[in-house]
C-alpha cells in the first residue's frame, strides 16, 4: 500500500466523527462535507508519522476549518444588498434538502435554530466541550483565546443557549422549575411527566466513567430517554454548572455524577453525564439560592 492509499485509509477511520463535529458545528451537511474535503486536503499535504494523536490532530483542523466558514458566512450577511450579495450568493454551494434533513436530525432542529444566534467562537467552544468533550485547552487553542477564555466563551454560549432570548433571571427561574420537574418525574417513575419535558428529538450522552457506572453512551428521541430515567435520580439534586441549571449526583457527599442538560423553548433538546473525575474537578459546582 503506498502511503497516499494508507493516510486515505487512516483519515477514513476517523470520518464519522469529523462529519459530526461539522454538521454540529456548521448546520448544514453540504457545507460539513466541504470541510472534511478540506481537512483531507490538509492532511494529505503532511508528514502523518509526526501526528502523535491523528484523531485530535484532525479534529482540530476540521475546528478551524469550521470556523473561518461560520466568519466566512456571518460576514456575508453583513454585507449590503446589491451587487456584493449576488456575487456571494453565485458561489454559495446548492443546497441538497435531504443531506441538510440529516444534519437536522442529527443535531436537533430546535439545537440548530438557537446556535445559529450565536457567534462564531461561542458556537465552536460549546459544540467541542459541550458535545464532544474537548479540552479547553484546544478549545483555545482553535479560537485563539486563553483555555480561560475559551471556557468563559462555552459558559456565555450555554446560556444564550438556554435562555433562549429570555432576561437572565427569568430563564434561570425557569430553567431551575424545568429541572426541578425533570428530577421529581424521574424519581417518581412518571414517564408522561418526562416526556412533557423533554424534547422529541433529545439526545443523551454519558463520558465512559459514566458508562462504567451503568449508563447507556448515548441514546436518542425522548422515548429512550424517558424509560433510561424512569425511577432513577433518587440521589440527584438541582445545582448550577458553571453557571447553568444541571443536576448533582452525590451519595453520602462524594461527588459521582453530573446531569447537564441543555434546554431550548421550555424543553430539554440534550443531557451530557459527566462522571469522569478530571472532568468533574474542572467543573464550577454551586448550591441554587434559596
Amino acid at each position: 500500500m503506498d502511503e497516499q492509499a494508507w493516510m486515505a485509509e487512516r483519515f477514513e477511520t476517523h470520518r464519522e466523527r469529523l462529519g459530526q463535529v461539522a454538521r454540529r458545528i456548521l448546520g448544514s451537511g453540504n457545507e460539513a462535507e466541504d470541510a472534511l474535503q478540506e481537512a483531507w486536503l490538509r492532511f494529505s499535504r503532511i508528514d502523518p508519522h509526526g501526528v502523535d494523536n491523528l484523531g485530535g490532530w484532525l479534529t482540530t483542523v476540521v475546528a478551524r476549518i469550521c470556523l473561518d466558514m461560520l466568519r466566512t458566512r456571518k460576514s456575508r450577511r453583513e454585507e449590503p444588498e446589491g451587487d456584493a450579495v449576488s456575487t456571494a450568493e453565485a458561489h454559495t454551494p446548492p443546497v441538497d434538502p435531504e443531506q441538510d434533513a440529516r444534519t437536522a436530525d442529527t443535531v436537533g432542529v430546535a439545537l440548530m435554530v438557537v446556535l445559529d444566534r450565536l457567534a462564531p467562537a461561542e458556537r465552536v467552544a460549546f459544540v467541542l466541550h459541550d458535545l464532544f468533550d474537548v479540552p479547553f485547552e484546544d478549545i483555545g487553542r482553535i479560537v485563539d483565546r486563553s483555555p480561560v477564555a475559551a471556557r468563559q466563551l462555552a459558559s456565555r454560549a450555554r446560556r444564550r443557549v438556554q435562555g433562549a432570548g429570555r432576561p437572565a433571571d427569568d430563564a434561570a427561574s425557569a430553567d431551575r422549575r424545568l429541572v426541578e420537574a425533570f428530577l421529581a418525574a424521574s424519581r417518581e417513575g412518571d414517564v408522561a411527566g418526562l416526556l412533557a419535558i423533554l424534547d422529541p428529538e433529545v439526545v443523551y450522552r454519558a463520558d465512559a466513567a459514566a458508562v462504567k457506572l451503568g449508563s447507556a453512551p448515548e441514546l436518542r428521541g425522548a422515548d429512550a430517554v424517558a424509560a433510561m430515567f424512569k425511577g432513577r435520580a433518587q440521589v440527584a439534586v438541582p445545582v448550577l454548572i458553571d453557571g447553568t441549571v444541571g443536576a448533582r449526583i452525590a451519595p453520602h457527599g462524594r461527588l459521582l455524577l453530573v446531569l447537564r442538560p441543555t434546554i431550548v423553548d421550555g424543553r430539554i433538546v440534550d443531557v451530557e453525564a459527566v462522571a469522569d473525575p478530571a472532568r468533574l474537578a474542572d467543573l464550577i459546582i454551586d448550591e441554587l439560592p434559596a
